[in-house]
């Protein structure tokens, strides 16, 4: 597996031997095919990035699992049926992680930003910016699903 690797210049907390950190993110996608990006929170790392929302898998729980109190948790909605996508490594200067990407076409409840980001449902090319490295993967397999070309994100 290839590693994205975010802000080379940057030097990489915890050095060689750090341990990989599990993330799962949810791709949610509305019927007409937009998708959700939510902005990362204030004093958080990253901050007012976009990213896809989700968060650290805990002790024990499987990605699915995560997924579902991650989201409930963050934004205020209940997933259906989760279809795991892609899996990508991403070595951040904070952190390597390995993000994986589920698509989510059901969910309830109405969003509701509990860690006061922000959130747009988007199309490609994606407006908001600037958009978080591990984000961007994503938008490139949504572009050759979609057969989309073109810049699929501004350049902050």
């Amino acid at each position: 597996m290839s590693v994205l690797v975010a802000d080379a210049g940057l030097p990489r907390q915890g050095g060689a031997d750090r341990q990989v950190v599990d993330v799962a993110v949810g791709v949610l996608v509305q019927a007409d095919g937009q998708f959700l990006l939510t902005s990362r929170p204030p004093g958080k790392v990253y901050e007012g990035y976009w990213e896809f929302p989700g968060g650290k898998l805990e002790r024990g729980e499987s990605v699915e699992q995560a997924l579902r109190r991650e989201l409930k948790e963050e934004i205020g909605i209940t997933i259906g049926a989760v279809y795991p996508w892609k899996v990508e490594m991403v070595d951040y200067p904070h952190a390597l992680v390995r993000l994986n990407f589920c698509k989510v076409f059901e969910w309830s409840g109405d969003l509701q930003m509990h860690e006061g980001q922000l959130f747009a449902w988007q199309a490609l090319p994606v407006t908001v910016k600037p958009v978080l490295p591990g984000t961007i993967p994503v938008l490139d397999w949504f572009a050759q699903e979609r057969e989309f070309s073109g810049a699929t994100h501004a350049v902050a």
